[in-house]
């Protein structure tokens, strides 16, 4: 190669951003099951509360909803939240059909 040439390489290498390698470390990861969620938001962030309902009867006039875990996200990270969670779901009704609510 051409000193030129490795001079291009070089900058070429430099000017492409680079993607960091991510290590999922799981040591503390703890695992709760949710039936219920909930979203609320203000300008700074984004509240989704998670939680369960444990009733079985259906004609209930109140029902009460166990809340477990309350994760404060910013509207940036809400929103790849919901872009990774459009992916996901879109992926599984490929593979076990559509979910109808």
């Amino acid at each position: 190669m051409t000193e030129q040439a490795d001079l291009n390489t070089m900058n070429e290498q430099q000017a492409r951003p680079t993607t960091p390698k991510i290590k999922w470390n799981d040591d503390n990861m703890q695992s709760t099951y949710a039936n219920v969620c909930n979203v609320m938001g203000t300008r700074e962030e984004i509240m989704v509360l998670f939680g369960s309902n444990q009733s079985w009867q259906g004609n209930q006039e109140e029902v009460e909803v166990m809340l477990s875990q309350r994760i404060l996200l910013t509207p940036y990270a809400a929103k790849r939240l919901q872009i990774m969670l459009d992916i996901g779901l879109k992926e599984y009704e490929k593979r076990f059909g559509e979910i109808k609510l």
